[in-house]
């Protein structure tokens, strides 16, 4: 049977900018056919598509990646019944949260030691790594710690209610664990592999990272004799075309949401909307990055996305040699346009791909030559199209009513 992939192929220029630093402030970089690239990595994109999220998925649909896990289930156990509040709601939430998880939920021993230093009240428990669970799964949790308020403790050794923790810990995965996966390091059971994968963005060409100088005045120093500025410092930058690459498995995707969360809703929606919800997201988003610093509020040029039956291809062999700006006049994205066509044609020709579906949303002259890659469609022309071929895709691959239950 045939897979259903969706590649994504994003040309974007930047300019002076610091989307994503190392430990010293510089902006990073990687090296690639032989020269210096600046380099955005994945999982800045992918933070910056989940925060996307926000604005195109309702909360139900999310999740939610906090150490303080504890706090936020004790919140929903409150709202459900009023009468649990405080420690006795952080108490019962600590205790459903190991047995559904099988995750150590407690006091971090500094924050508990300078607690007592101060004379300050205990901190609330904490998990030891980054959990991540769906506003379903701490909502259905939530009941379940209701139920067995009387005797958490007692309630959770019966094996049916343990054994109920732990099947709401994981189903109705949210869209963004379904997309970008879950790892919970005490229980392997739970982890949930990643549909969506992401390349670390690179520039097309060589870069050089600049420094700038700048200098911050004091507003109340109004001595002649101490004239110099309130602060002096430097920030480090680079300014690029970015090819940035994403591949989505639409079929490992159906199975970490499972198919129809609401009778009235076609079996498909759920993928749908997570399909439309990631494109879009990726697409558009921005990392954060000194973004206050240069307002570098940009939309890609080109995006091609394109449907596959067997596996994914990025074409970032296509800048393997970088792509130099032509003599005269600067402007990297005319060139970078250029030798992608040229690869896109010689990589699907070689493998016989070109009969997968492809949709080029691209804006400006530069970007004329990609017009021939794929059917040219905006944004919502995009988002329309390709959920829609994603759903005959499943539809006759007869994968309607299969999946996980949610």
């Amino acid at each position: 049977m045939s897979r259903t992939i969706i590649d994504v192929h994003v040309l974007q220029t930047v300019p002076p900018s610091n989307l994503n630093r190392d430990d010293t402030g510089t902006p990073k970089t990687a090296v690639y056919g032989g020269v210096r690239r600046a380099r955005v990595s994945s999982q800045a994109w992918k933070r910056a598509t989940r925060r996307a999220f926000q604005d195109l998925l309702d909360p139900d649909e999310l999740g939610f990646r906090t150490r303080r896990v504890a706090e936020l289930l004790a919140e929903r156990i409150n709202a459900a019944e009023p009468s649990l509040d405080g420690a006795a709601a952080v108490a019962l939430a600590t205790e459903t949260l190991c047995a559904a998880t099988g995750s150590k939920i407690e006091v971090p021993r500094r924050k508990a030691e300078s607690a007592k230093k101060k004379g300050e009240p205990e901190p609330p428990p904490e998990a030891s790594y980054l959990m991540f669970l769906s506003s379903r799964q701490i909502d259905g949790l939530a009941r379940l710690a209701v139920a067995g308020a009387d005797d958490i403790k007692a309630y959770l050794k019966v094996k049916e209610n343990k054994d109920k923790a732990r099947g709401i810990a994981d189903t109705r995965h949210s869209v963004d664990i379904a997309l970008f996966g879950r790892m919970v390091a005490d229980s392997t059971d739970f982890n949930v592999d990643a549909a969506a994968q992401v390349a670390h963005a690179i520039s097309v060409h060589q870069v050089e990272n600049e420094s700038d100088y700048f200098t911050a005045v004091d507003d109340q120093n109004e001595k002649a004799e101490e004239s110099g500025a309130g602060m002096i410092g430097t920030v480090d930058f680079n300014s690029a075309t970015l090819y940035r690459y994403a591949a989505l498995d639409v079929d490992r995707l159906r199975d970490n949401l499972g198919v129809g969360s609401r009778p009235d809703q076609p079996l498909d929606e759920p993928v749908r909307r997570a399909v439309r919800a990631f494109l879009h997201g990726f697409v558009a988003s921005m990392p954060t990055g000194k973004i206050n610093t240069f307002g570098n509020h940009t939309l890609p040029e080109a995006v091609i996305v394109t449907l596959r039956s067997a596996r994914p291809i990025s074409y970032v062999s296509a800048f393997e040699e970088p792509v130099l700006a032509p003599l005269g006049c600067g402007g990297y994205l005319r060139g970078a346009c250029a030798q992608l066509l040229a690869h896109v044609s010689d990589i699907e020709k070689a493998y016989e791909v070109s009969d997968d579906p492809s949709w080029v949303l691209r804006a400006g002259a530069a970007t004329e030559p990609l017009a021939a890659v794929g059917t040219a469609v905006t944004i919502s022309g995009l988002l329309d199209g390709v959920g829609d071929a994603v759903a005959t895709r499943m539809a006759a691959q007869g994968l309607k009513g299969q999946g996980r239950p949610v």
